[in-house]
């Protein structure tokens, strides 16, 4: 699907030792001189050769431009840190628009090259659950038995001594935190914290792209590898956590999470069922030029310069399929072609018939990324059986967030909670699986 907020996104295997810290951080503060300067040229000479080969100066222009229309103008720039993520330390840098704030992240190998570039949103940091919420929060660790490839999380747990029903949240496209952070919206803290205090445990964590960027690097890297291996891991993980009833561990799929969600339940063993939040019905290389041509129409893109984008992407769509070993430039979004013939194995409403166990499958009406053509996808396949439960919700947006129908965008940049009714019903219909058992 494509990324909630226009951002810039690459990253690529470390090969040599890093910059040192200090040096690092004078270089990150070089390259965000350049990028409000609009010198995106001279950034694209200081990127490492694959780097260079993934991206395209116009896209870097494309990207920071993107940022500009949705957040306003750059007011001001926090102090550099270094933060360790799992092998690569980037230089972390708030950046503070007029209506929003991002975090650049940005890394260099020890010839000074740039060799990740990320811009995510910021947000202020969450409050802790009041002491009379009903549940707490503890860390939690997934995969790995806590080793370096581990992925940190949190464990919303319910007071009382359980055994509790529980679900992991899956995420949707991008490098994600635990929180599925988008602007000035935590969905997945939402949803977590909404089911807990009705008695479910959730599990959100961060995702792999966002903890170990350098994953995606590897040129046979896999939706499997971005989203479904983890996810299994996390309901193994969760069925074993004492107070957890093992029986009782559902996915929770949103968009990209959503589509997957049938396969994680389908290899995880003993899942219990899945939720589904704004799930496509189709293979994402037929969703993706009209999401690219829906968002440039709304964002108000020049139509010569959309079209020419758009006729890009589509070239670079038939290229994949026709099984060319095309250039990280020149593929879709700039992922490998490995990654997108992955998801082309994919096909959501097939994997979900193929099932046994029961599924909730949630579509807001104001969903401009997965929209009501996907939805009567799912209706036409599995209205009037028993095992899957259709819900609509005409005022939500793609985060189960209340949308404004003239203005659809502003509700990634707006504050706001995901839907507490959504919420309610998620929970009332895993108390009604437990009934019918």
């Amino acid at each position: 699907m494509l990324r909630y907020l226009v951002a810039i996104t690459i990253a690529l295997m470390l090969a040599a030792p890093a910059a040192a810290g200090e040096r690092a951080k004078a270089l990150s503060a070089a390259v965000l001189d350049l990028m409000e300067a609009g010198e995106f040229q001279a950034i694209h000479d200081g990127l490492a050769p694959q780097m260079q080969s993934a991206v395209s100066v116009d896209a870097l222009a494309q990207a920071w431009t993107g940022l500009l229309q949705q957040l306003g103008p750059l007011q001001s720039r926090g102090e550099p840190r270094l933060v360790d993520r799992g092998g690569l330390t980037p230089v972390v840098t708030a950046l503070h628009f007029q209506h929003g704030a991002l975090n650049a992240n940005l890394a260099f190998d020890d010839r000074e090259r740039t060799i990740s570039l990320l811009l995510q949103p910021a947000p202020a940091a969450a409050a802790p659950p009041a002491a009379d919420a009903g549940f707490s929060e503890r860390e939690f660790s997934v995969g790995d038995g806590g080793g370096d490839d581990a992925l940190p999380g949190t464990l919303a747990m319910p007071d009382g001594q359980g055994p509790f029903p529980a679900v992991v949240l899956v995420h949707g496209s991008g490098p994600l935190d635990r929180d599925e952070t988008v602007g000035p919206n935590r969905p997945f803290l939402d949803i977590a914290r909404g089911l807990a205090e009705r008695g479910i445990a959730a599990l959100r964590y961060d995702k792999r792209t966002l903890v170990q960027p350098q994953a995606a690097a590897d040129p046979d890297f896999s939706v499997d590898d971005e989203t479904t291996a983890d996810a299994v891991a996390a309901i193994e993980a969760l069925r074993a956590t004492p107070g957890i009833d093992p029986a009782r561990v559902y996915v929770f799929g949103h968009s990209l999470g959503a589509m997957m969600a049938p396969r994680i339940v389908q290899r995880a063993d003993g899942a219990a069922g899945a939720i589904l939040l704004a799930a496509p019905a189709r293979r994402l290389l037929d969703l993706l030029p009209e999401q690219t041509a829906r968002m440039a129409e709304l964002q108000g893109a020049d139509p010569a310069a959309a079209q020419a984008a758009l006729d890009a992407l589509e070239e670079g769509i038939a290229r994949v399929r026709a099984g060319e070993d095309l250039p990280l430039a020149e593929a879709p979004l700039g992922a490998a072609p490995a990654y997108w013939r992955s998801t082309e194995a994919v096909d959501p409403i097939a994997e979900a018939k193929a099932l046994a166990q029961p599924l909730l499958v949630l579509h807001g009406g104001r969903d401009i990324q997965v929209t009501g053509v996907e939805r009567e996808r799912w209706e036409a396949a599995f209205e009037g059986d028993p095992r899957v439960t259709l819900k609509h919700y005409p005022e939500l947006g793609h985060l189960g967030i209340a949308s404004d129908a003239d203005d659809p965008l502003a509700a990634y940049a707006r504050p706001g909670k995901v839907d507490d009714g959504l919420i309610g019903d998620v929970a009332a219909w895993i108390r009604q699986q437990e009934d019918g058992r």
